[in-house]
């Protein structure tokens, strides 16, 4: 007679790549199939920043940190502007199962969570080996599939996986923007007292949603910035009609190229026109190079973490800085008018540039995140201080 050294559990859920691989686990969250591209992140804390932030529309993610979940949700860990927005991070992927919250600001079991917002899971992966899997191959296009009986149609998935297009073309920025214009008041969160509300009007800011971030918001409204927020789809008419101090241009999803090609480079090159203050984050960085001339690239395996290291030529410093790209500036197209701020220091690829004689720059990280916790911060400090000029106001320390 022999026995199983441990029980064993029936897969629920299934990770199938276009190439036929096959990876099997267990269900989380909703159920269902869906097609995406699967990247890892390196992240060890944030998870649900990093499930709700517009970025990762059509994305499978991959957390390389193997427990996820255990400190639950809340109410205020979320980036998503728009929670109606009809595309979103697509599935998670963990290494353990999700166990019962332990943190004094939890509010809701992650699974519940993960129920509530469409999102499909699987725990039990072997995630070190999807990651060296992505390192190896690149970034794979897949279908991710939770079904509790366990009984799935691989052959079916594995086409569907296959004939999926993938990111490269798509415009994603106009399914996760906001639908129409809004305001924006509250600051940054300060332990023991929450989020806090601007008391003071500085400047006026227009961010153009392209798929923004919560925290972006917040850490301009603390700099005393009033912020209206425009769709993706507005015009450099629609931009000036507000008669900004600043534009901002969000994070978002999807190909740059695609967005900008459709309709963000012209309004960004209207706005250039213009002597007004620019700064851009990620997508925004990426339409603002295609803008200015120069082109992007889809990366092989893409930077997705908290722990990526960048130089500021500007300053000479390194930080530590939070990532979500898969397409990248190519630095040998900028044009001569445009300098290189920022490297990565894993790659050398382009983290940043701003325009010779204009008050014009970007990042390809995300500097209101908090990996270093706050190596990034002064980007913003930055901002304001070219706003501050144009208005004859003193500037601020960027430190």
């Amino acid at each position: 007679m022999t026995s199983q050294p441990w029980p064993t559990r029936k897969p629920t859920a299934l990770i199938v790549l276009a190439d036929g691989t096959v990876i099997e686990g267990f269900g989380a969250g909703a159920t269902g199939a869906t097609q995406a591209e699967v990247c890892f992140n390196t992240a060890i804390t944030g998870y649900q920043e990093i499930l709700t932030d517009p970025s990762y529309a059509g994305q499978i993610v991959a957390f390389t940190f193997p427990h996820v979940g255990n400190i639950g949700t809340n109410d205020e860990d979320i980036e998503t502007l728009n929670i109606g927005a009809t595309a979103r991070v697509a599935g998670a992927v963990f290494r353990a199962d999700i166990t019962h919250p332990s943190n004094w600001r939890s509010m809701r079991h992650f699974n519940e969570w993960l129920v509530s917002r469409g999102i499909i899971a699987v725990t039990g992966v072997d995630t070190r080996a999807l990651t060296a899997l992505i390192r190896e191959k690149g970034l794979a296009n897949a279908v991710i599939a939770h079904d509790p009986s366990g009984d799935f149609d691989v052959p079916a998935l594995a086409a569907l996986a296959a004939e999926w297009p993938g990111l490269e073309g798509a415009d994603l920025a106009k399914d996760v923007t906001s639908g129409q214009s809004s305001s924006w008041d509250e600051t940054p969160w300060v332990w023991g007292e929450g989020y806090g509300e601007r008391s003071e009007e500085n400047y006026h800011v227009v961010a153009v949603d392209y798929g923004i971030k919560r925290n972006i918001l917040r850490l301009l409204a603390g700099l005393g910035a009033r912020l209206t927020i425009l769709p993706a789809t507005a015009t450099a008419a629609d931009i000036l009609a507000h008669q900004p101090d600043g534009v901002f241009l969000s994070n978002g999803p999807g190909d740059p190229a695609a967005t900008g090609g459709a309709y963000a480079i012209e309004a960004i090159q209207g706005v250039l026109a213009t002597d007004i203050p620019v700064f851009g984050i990620c997508l925004g960085h990426q339409m603002l190079a295609l803008a200015l001339g120069a082109k992007t690239m889809k990366m092989h395996q893409g930077h997705h973490g908290a722990n990526h290291p960048v130089k500021d030529h500007t300053t000479g410093k390194v930080e530590i800085v939070s990532m979500n790209h898969g397409f990248a500036v190519d630095a040998s197209t900028l044009p001569d008018n445009v300098e290189e701020t920022h490297v990565s220091l894993f790659d050398g690829s382009n983290c940043g540039l701003r325009v010779r004689g204009k008050p014009v720059f970007s990042v390809q990280h995300h500097p209101e995140a908090s990996p270093g916790p706050q190596d990034s911060h002064y980007l913003f400090r930055r901002f304001a201080n070219l706003m501050r000029e144009r208005k004859g106001l003193e500037a601020l320390a960027e430190r």
